[in-house]
C-alpha cells in the first residue's frame, strides 16, 4: 500500500452480515459470540459469563436489528425484561448457527503492510523459526460451541 491509496474499511461488518443472511436463509438460528468486556459493548450483565455472551440475532428473537459498519444493535428481551442492545464490532468474535454450529470466528482487521527493512535476503535454512511462526503438525483453530 502506497501513501496515496486510500486505506480500505473493516471487513469485519461485511462478513458478519453475510454470514447471518447465509445462516438465516438456511433456516436456522444465527448466534454472536461476544466479548462482553470491550469498551461500547451494552448488554445485561446477568448475560455475561467469564466476559462473554452469546446473543440470539434471529428475526424471531429481536427487534430493529441493525448490522451497520460501526456496530450490532437491536431490542431483544432477557428474562422477560426488553433491553437494548449494543455491540461495537470490534467486540464480535464470531457468528454461528446454534443447530449446527457452522459459523465463522470473525478474523482481526488486516493493518497496513509492515515497511520493508531493507533486508531483502531470506532466512538462511539454518536459522530457527521465530516463535511466532506457526508450528507444523498443529490444528488449525476452530469454533466449539459450548452450551
Amino acid at each position: 500500500m502506497t501513501d496515496s491509496t486510500p486505506p480500505m474499511t473493516s471487513h469485519r461488518p461485511y462478513l458478519l452480515r453475510a454470514l447471518n443472511e447465509w445462516i438465516a436463509d438456511n433456516g436456522m438460528t444465527p448466534h454472536l459470540l461476544v466479548d462482553a468486556t470491550q469498551p461500547g459493548v451494552q448488554v445485561p450483565s446477568s448475560a455475561v459469563k467469564e466476559g462473554k455472551v452469546v446473543l440470539n440475532i434471529a428475526e424471531r428473537a429481536v427487534v430493529r436489528l441493525v448490522i451497520d459498519n460501526e456496530a450490532v444493535s437491536f431490542t431483544a428481551r432477557f428474562g422477560g425484561v426488553s433491553y437494548p442492545v449494543h455491540v461495537p464490532i470490534s467486540a464480535v468474535l464470531a457468528i454461528y448457527s446454534r443447530e449446527t454450529g457452522q459459523g465463522m470466528a470473525l478474523p482481526d482487521d488486516v493493518g497496513p503492510a509492515p515497511e520493508p527493512d531493507g533486508d531483502d535476503e531470506p532466512p538462511s535454512p539454518d536459522t530457527p523459526p521465530s516463535d511466532d511462526a506457526p508450528a507444523t503438525g498443529k490444528r488449525p483453530p476452530f469454533l466449539r460451541v459450548v452450551k
